[in-house]
Parts: C-alpha cells; sequence; structure tokens
C-alpha cells in the first residue's frame, strides 16, 4: 500500500509518552509539515507556536486544565505542545487551523513521534493568561486559539482502532 495511505490508516492519539524531549530535527520536519496544509484562498493564515520550554508546558496544562475545572494534566505528560493559532479576520481561519492540526497529526506518525489533538484553546487565549502569553510570544493581531497538538516518543503501543461505522461513506 502507498506510504502516506498506511500513515493515515495508522495514525492514532497517543496519551502516554516518555520523558524524552522531541529531537529539534523532528520537530522541524512536523513543523513544516503543517505550513503546508491547506488554508482558504491560499492565506495561511494559522500560526504554530512550538513549545519545548518545561516550565512553560506545565503553564499551557494547568491553564488547559482549569477550563475543565480540574487538575489532571491533559497533555499526558508530553515533552512538547504545539498550539495552533488562526486570524479571525479570514472567514475560513477555523477550518484553516484545523487543517494545520491534522496535518501535524499526520507528519509526526510519519516521523515516528506520538501525538493527541487537544482542546480548549479558544477558552485558554481568550483568558487574561493566554492573553498574557500571546503578548510574551510576540503575537499581535486578533487570533483564536483554535487547538493543540501534543508531542513526544510514545511510552507503548499505539491503540487498536475502533470499528470503522457502517454508513461512513454514502455514494450518490
Amino acid at each position: 500500500m502507498n506510504e502516506t495511505l498506511d500513515n493515515l490508516k495508522t495514525r492514532r492519539s497517543i496519551r502516554s509518552f516518555l520523558p524524552k524531549q522531541v529531537e529539534k530535527d523532528l520537530l522541524d520536519l512536523v513543523l513544516e509539515a503543517g505550513t503546508y496544509a491547506p488554508t482558504g484562498g491560499g492565506k495561511q493564515t494559522p500560526v504554530i507556536v512550538a513549545v519545548q520550554d518545561e516550565t512553560t508546558v506545565r503553564q499551557l496544562s494547568r491553564m488547559n486544565a482549569a477550563v475543565n475545572g480540574n487538575k489532571n494534566d491533559p497533555y499526558y505528560g508530553a515533552p512538547t505542545v504545539l498550539v495552533v493559532l488562526a486570524e479571525r479576520s479570514r472567514g475560513t481561519y477555523l477550518l484553516d487551523g484545523a487543517a494545520v492540526i491534522t496535518t501535524l497529526l499526520n507528519a509526526a506518525h510519519a516521523a515516528g513521534l506520538g501525538s493527541c489533538w487537544i482542546h480548549r484553546a479558544k477558552e485558554m487565549f481568550e483568558s487574561d493568561a493566554g492573553k498574557a502569553l500571546l503578548r510574551e510570544w510576540g503575537m499581535e493581531g486578533d487570533y483564536e486559539g483554535i487547538g493543540q497538538v501534543i508531542l513526544g516518543y510514545p511510552a507503548g503501543a499505539a491503540p487498536e482502532p475502533a470499528p470503522r461505522k457502517e454508513n461512513y461513506i454514502v455514494r450518490v
């Protein structure tokens, strides 16, 4: 089977990571792939913020958990967090950001990394703490948090896929 199609079928959300930081060359490959995601009109409205600083990863984890009112680590110990934001000025910004996230997830799998899409970025970056982080990162403009991709080396085997539902495809 085509390697790309195989990667798309075998990628799984990973929720257990080794305590080892993602190497720069692998991270760079994943990030570059994310910049090739399709965007409305080719406008490239999303921005990917790669966070590997341990203190900032913990801060983001606490902010994300607070959205749900708990203290569990929503990043499952992953050492790298990719925050995807997009400028609201473009009508397709939400879909553009989702395309970037999907591309990052598939690129991570192709590079041998584990990844998982983590929600609640919108709420995180609408908060005062989130707005302060955006300013600290030099992000100016009307950005919305679309989602986050956690990355790392899987601590175990990937889970088995759920069976595909019967009516997933309708042919007309």
